[in-house]
């Protein structure tokens, strides 16, 4: 348990970002769900409408430090590539 005033305050903040960065990981799951429910019923136009959303998104992760910037690179590189090979 935080005894000094500034560690209290540590603590305090810490919660704020914790709840914070949570909603943002659950935001950009939802999103990169949504383009792999498009992918897995084939619908080409559905997923890469969804693919043009979550892209900024990931991004955004990376810059907000949620994700590492190469871990948001790397997704959208994935998603991409599977976006693309849908009835190829």
């Amino acid at each position: 348990m935080a005894n000094t005033s500034s560690a209290k305050k540590a603590t305090r903040k810490i919660a704020r970002r914790t709840e914070i960065n949570k909603n943002r990981r659950s935001r950009v799951r939802t999103f990169i769900r949504k383009v792999e429910e498009a992918i897995a019923a084939g619908n080409k136009a559905d997923a890469e409408a969804a693919f043009l959303v979550v892209q900024p998104e990931l991004m955004r992760a990376a810059t907000k430090g949620v994700l590492h910037k190469n871990t948001a690179s790397r997704k959208v590189s994935r998603l991409s590539k599977r976006v693309r090979a849908i009835q190829a």
